[in-house]
């Protein structure tokens, strides 16, 4: 049986916690590392769902994308939420390790998986910090065939855009909240973001940088990784069971 240390090694070595960017805390943040574990849940967030499924899956180990302790935490105790959830993990032995800026960062984390799928291979960085992904469409491709593309390939619950008038072919990714990256990816010439987390007046401002944009919200844009690091966790660690949640989606849609 594997421990919670050589899993989390495991998922070093895939995403060096180093490559975290300063505002963010990933890495081994509950439990005893040598804790023995034969099943986990992937998961993109600790939500109170999330643990209640694992303690009935009978898992030992939640990995998830957003940290479960990523503020200071002054107090654990039943009288707010975070303390509530913080004393469910604790209580029942449950430990969690969150890996996120680095696996956005990370070749095959987030970003990479994610224009992958919406058929670019990752040429280079968007940003400084290695966030984001720039690649090239085989060839020029309509907007309304590359929005059906998007809706094909992520799990939104619909997307939002604006179009730019230009074919999509160079396209910039970055999965989760990229709004304050807009800028950047129309001053490296592509004529495509796809991002979530997009304000109205961020929309106007692609209109401006003559940029189509198109916000896949941001379960949509990171969901996808969750899949893949189950699959390299799994090759890596076949007698684990590793299981995606079925209640991480936590926002619903009506239509």
């Amino acid at each position: 049986m594997k421990t919670v240390q050589e899993l989390f090694d495991t998922l070093c070595a895939f995403a060096p916690p180093e490559l975290q960017m300063d505002f963010d805390n990933a890495g081994f943040l509950i439990g005893h590392s040598g804790a023995p574990v034969n099943r986990v849940l992937l998961a993109l967030d600790v939500a109170q769902g999330v643990i209640e499924e694992a303690l009935e899956k009978g898992a030992q180990l939640i990995v998830s994308h957003h940290p479960v302790i990523f503020n200071p935490v002054r107090s654990i105790t039943d009288q707010s939420p975070e303390g509530r959830r913080l004393l469910r993990l604790i209580e029942t032995g449950l430990s969690v390790i969150s890996m996120h800026t680095n696996l956005d960062i990370a070749p095959d984390g987030v970003n990479d998986v994610l224009i992958r799928l919406l058929g670019a291979e990752p040429d280079r960085a968007l940003d400084e910090n290695g966030c984001g992904r720039i690649g090239i469409l085989p060839q020029p491709t309509p907007l309304s065939d590359f929005l059906t593309r998007c809706r094909n390939a992520l799990p939104a619950n619909g997307l939002r855009y604006v179009d730019a008038q230009r074919p999509v072919q160079r396209i910039a990714v970055l999965g989760g909240s990229g709004a304050d990256s807009l800028s950047r990816a129309a001053a490296l010439g592509c004529d495509t973001f796809v991002t979530a987390d997009i304000g109205y007046h961020v929309f106007q401002s692609a209109l401006d940088f003559e940029i189509n944009l198109i916000d896949a919200d941001h379960f949509g844009t990171e969901h996808p990784v969750i899949l893949s690091l189950q699959d390299r966790l799994q090759k890596a660690h076949p007698d684990v069971d590793f299981m995606v949640s079925d209640h991480h989606a936590i926002i619903r849609f009506i239509r």
